[in-house]
Formats: C-alpha cells, sequence, structure tokens
C-alpha cells in the first residue's frame, strides 16, 4: 500500500478502534488489514485475535489476515484479495 493508497482507497495504519489498534483500515470501505507474524500461532494470542475479531465486526468493520510470510512471498495475490474486498 504505497503512500498509504490501494486502487484510489486510503489506509490509515495503526488506527485505533475502540481499545484496538489495527495494522491497516480503510475507513471508506470499513476494511481491516491484519498483518501477523508467528507470534500469532500461540492459542493464547489465538483467542485473543478472536475475541479482538468480533468486537471489530461487531463495529461494523471486515477483517483479513495475512501472515508476513504470505505478503513477503506473494505480494501480488494478497493485493488482489485486498482490491476485491474494497469492491464488496
Amino acid at each position: 500500500m504505497r503512500a498509504r493508497m490501494l486502487e484510489g482507497y486510503r489506509f490509515r495504519r495503526q488506527h485505533q478502534i475502540g481499545p484496538y489498534y489495527a495494522d491497516f483500515v480503510c475507513t471508506q470501505s470499513k476494511l481491516i488489514i491484519e498483518a501477523d507474524g508467528t507470534q500469532h500461532h500461540d492459542e493464547e494470542q489465538y483467542w485473543y485475535d478472536y475475541k479482538r475479531t468480533k468486537y471489530l465486526e461487531a463495529q461494523g468493520y471486515r477483517v483479513l489476515r495475512f501472515h508476513n510470510l504470505t505478503i513477503l512471498r506473494s505480494i501480488g495475490v494478497v493485493q488482489g484479495i485486498i482490491v476485491e474486498a474494497l469492491k464488496v
């Protein structure tokens, strides 16, 4: 997301929503993109992420999660998924 834009949609980094911070948020389409590292495979972290996602969805947001390695290795695919989600 160069210049915090993708296909004309503006994204904010580390944007606060209630008690949580989202990695990237497009407020226009109410889409959150989370870039997750290996710490998110831990069971405790999994439940924290689940609770957090449910809260964000209750606020009207959609949440897409991508592992950091997926982003690095397949950025074009990840961007394509995000662009499709922006159009919904």
